[in-house]
């Protein structure tokens, strides 16, 4: 097996969703699904493409209810590519006799190869290979390489190449009902004998869309000069070809396609633009392939992971780090972009930005930090909207959305139409405040492993002051228990909005978010000691912090209220006195009990009734910081904590969670890796091939899982090497799993590019000879300094207690 291949054989019309995002092809700025060149929307295929922040809203009236959505937009299809022989119809699974086909996606080089054999009704087979990229160099640009050999016959091949903008927003069937057509077509455009061009514009954020593409056909490597038939209808342009063919000659088809948006910087018009780089700027097919090629390779050489061990788990590492660095990459600097939760790869979601970013930004942030960076800066530009947001709500500082789109506001439904009943039902995920934490924990992790100084100043601490006022605001203070409280929130376990019964939604004091608070209040004192004091003062002034205000943050930090109950912490204040679920008799009676709380409802119950955890909730505090991390948190209020506390709140939390999400096996994975290694090792291969194998059922031909993707590779990155960043030191610690055997990679840290290697009883720590100051490094609690030129070799686990 090719650790850098994704490979299907064979056509199974209920796995081409499926394999649709699993081959998209994108670059940071645009991509576009996995789909054949001549299929269209239906049952089994969606050739969508996604240009990063291009969103549009849309009001509908479903079942009886007016409900406004937000939207990334499906944009012009770019790759329609019909042939067909002499008067047969136009060749494609829904027309012919598919006698083979195989799908190849080349991680390494960023193309997707496509192999079939078609038979029309009349018995002609057509014999079809096409090459496909996004270029992640010239990122307007994308191109298709089509050789058609007709095997049994000569004569006619008509071929037809167009671009299509008659599409809708219809990737996600539970949307249906909701609007859809998100586009206005402004013109369609015959430019010469190679080149047509459409222009589109969404119908609420009015920004336009324009590609063009550019045809041209080939023989014995040779041009063919041809008059083709121009065809405009409504919505769509394209080009006809007629071509003589002989058996078993090959004729080459190449497409190459420039998409630019109203958006973009530095053009005059999305359109002149796009048809200027198609027909004078974009190369041949072949020479921006090569440049597309070197791109990706020089970003392996930043991002590659070598394992000791080969096969399925290298590919699919493979696979997560390709999408995520298709979806943001060098191309997405310089646009007023966030990270979607579902990629640029289908319509899930939305294309809303969630808390992922908590599972995606770490990775980042050691390997290409000038991209967490940019990402980090969507959410600055979007602070004001974050205030507003506080203020409507009651509290002071910055309260983030759960869900954001294009400028900020809360884009979260507060109704949801549960599909098994056909109910709408109460949704208060907006209430899930902890995505405040996840943004300030990503502003400090980035800080602490790039040293950047600069950004500290300028934007990440006041993001940091802001959400640390907003906890403090939002933090209730109980005179009975000399304790400030947090009610009326949303853990991270969404299966449980309100407490059984009860006429509000929201619960109170859970322990993940309280914990956070407290966290985040204490990087914001932090923050103030690291900035240069004039930086410092003048953030104050501008924020009128004041010192009483400063003294009220560091009372919430010493007195937050956290439950507990059995010798655990409890997920949130009354979580024990809730009933336990037969687990044993839902699995039984439903298989998949991923969705438990549809199951429920639809059986006119609720899991606010019950002691289960949809996902990662309390669990959440043992991913981001370490046992001893949460013990010093409960000790700074004044708990009692014990060295066992973390092993039994996990294994309290383990069996109750039903891993609704694909982010949950990631946390459990991780938790368990100090506490139980082999169920860890499980947890992390279930993880891994959570969209590979579409563990929940339909779900990633939505759109892939770009959280739990992200994750499964910082798994690897950061919690088997136990490397942190902390207190201007890194720190390894490592606990490498036996089936990996050993592990390396590089990281960037404070402008150092540092290598590191792994084997389960040694540490290999080297830096390039270079003028960057040395780094302190922790290996298992011993500190060494390396230098530039350098490189130390330290023994860990028994070996090194034993020697």
């Amino acid at each position: 097996m090719n650790d850098w291949l994704l490979t299907y054989d064979g056509f199974d019309p209920d796995s081409e969703g499926l394999r649709e995002a699993l081959c998209t092809l994108g670059n940071g700025y645009f991509a576009t699904r996995g789909a054949a060149p001549e299929v269209v929307a239906d049952d089994h295929h969606y050739p969508g493409t996604y240009v990063a922040g291009v969103y549009n809203r849309l009001t509908a009236e479903v079942a009886g209810r007016t409900v406004s959505n937000e939207s990334l937009v499906n944009v012009p299809n770019w790759l329609p590519l019909w042939f067909r022989a002499e008067d047969g119809p136009w060749m494609s699974d829904a027309t012919c006799e598919v006698l083979e086909h195989h799908l190849e996606l080349d991680l390494h080089r960023g193309v997707l190869t496509r192999r079939s054999r078609l038979r029309d009704p009349a018995g002609r087979i057509v014999a079809v290979t096409q090459r496909r990229f996004v270029s992640m160099r010239d990122h307007h640009v994308a191109g298709l390489e089509t050789t058609l050999v007709a095997e049994n016959w000569s004569g006619t091949l008509e071929i037809r190449s167009g671009i299509d903008g008659t599409v809708r927003n219809t990737g996600v069937a539970r949307y249906a009902g909701l609007g859809d057509q998100h586009l206005n077509v402004l013109c369609t455009d015959v430019e010469n004998d190679e080149v047509i061009c459409l222009q589109t514009e969404t119908n609420q954020s009015h920004i336009r869309i324009a590609v063009a593409a550019r045809t041209r056909l080939f023989r014995d490597g040779h041009r063919l000069e041809l008059a083709p038939t121009p065809e405009q209808t409504p919505g769509q342009v394209a080009m006809r070809f007629a071509v003589e063919v002989r058996q078993g000659a090959e004729l080459l088809v190449e497409k190459v396609v420039a998409l630019f948006t109203s958006r973009d910087h530095g053009i005059c018009e999305a359109g002149e633009e796009a048809c200027d780089w198609a027909q004078h700027v974009a190369g041949d097919f072949e020479t921006l392939l090569e440049r597309h090629v070197v791109s990706w390779r020089h970003i392996w050489e930043r991002v590659a992971i070598q394992l000791g061990t080969d096969g399925e788990i290298n590919r699919i590492l493979h696979l997560h780090i390709f999408h995520l660095l298709q979806t943001v990459s060098n191309n997405t600097v310089g646009h007023d972009v966030g990270v979607p939760a579902r990629g640029l790869h289908g319509e899930a979601y939305r294309g809303h930005i969630f808390w992922d970013e908590l599972f995606i930004l770490p990775f980042l942030s050691l390997r290409l930090p000038q991209l967490t960076r940019w990402m980090l800066l969507y959410r600055y530009r979007r602070l004001d909207q974050a205030r507003r947001e506080a203020a409507a709500a009651g509290y002071r500082g910055a309260m983030y959305p759960w869900q954001s789109a294009s400028n900020g506001r809360e884009e979260t439904q507060t109704m949801h139409l549960n599909p098994k009943s056909g109910r709408w039902i109460p949704d208060a995920s907006h209430l899930q405040r902890h995505v405040n934490g996840a943004i300030a924990y990503n502003i400090w992790k980035y800080f602490q492993a790039s040293g950047d100084l600069e950004f500290l100043s300028f934007y990440g601490a006041e993001m940091i002051l802001e959400i640390a006022r907003f906890w403090a605001s939002i933090a209730e203070y109980n005179h009975s228990l000399d304790r400030y409280e947090i009610k009326g929130v949303m853990g991270p376990n969404e299966y449980h909005e309100a407490y059984p019964d009860a006429d509000r939604p929201g619960l109170n004091n859970n322990a993940y978010t309280n914990l956070l608070a407290v966290w985040c209040i204490c990087r914001a004192f932090d923050v103030l000691e690291v900035l240069p004091e004039d930086s410092a003062r003048h953030l104050r002034e501008r924020l009128v912090l004041t010192a009483q205000e400063l003294d009220h943050w560091g009372d919430v930090s010493r007195k937050m209220r956290v439950c507990f109950h059995d010798g655990v912490l409890s997920q949130f204040e009354g979580f024990e006195q809730l009933e336990e679920l037969d687990w044993e008799d839902y699995h039984a009676r439903y298989g998949d009990i991923h969705r438990l709380d549809r199951i429920l409802e639809a059986e006119g119950d609720s899991p606010n009734r019950y002691r289960l955890t949809k996902q990662a909730d309390v669990m959440m505090l043992y991913y981001l910081f370490s046992d001893a991390e949460v013990a010093e948190l409960l000790e700074r209020l004044g708990y009692e904590t014990d060295p066992e506390l973390a092993a039994r709140t996990i294994a309290y939390y383990e069996p109750r969670t039903s891993h609704g999400s694909t982010l949950s096996r990631v946390v459990h994975a991780w938790v368990q890796a100090r506490h139980d290694p082999a169920r860890s090792w499980d947890q992390f291969v279930e993880a891994l091939r959570a969209d590979v194998a579409d563990v929940q059922g339909g779900t990633t031909k939505e759109g892939i899982h770009l959280g739990a993707m992200a994750g499964t590779v910082d798994l690897i990155q950061r919690c088997y090497t136990g490397l942190d960043t902390r207190a201007d030191v890194l720190v390894l610690d490592p606990a490498i799993p036996e089936e990996l055997g050993s592990l390396a990679f590089d990281v960037h840290y404070r402008g150092q590019l540092v290598h590191l290697a792994f084997t389960p009883t040694t540490v290999r720590v080297a830096i390039d000879a270079d003028h960057g100051a040395p780094v302190v490094v922790e290996i298992a609690g011993a500190r060494h300094t390396v230098r530039a030129g350098e490189s130390i070799e330290v023994r860990v686990g028994e070996e090194a207690a034993g020697g």
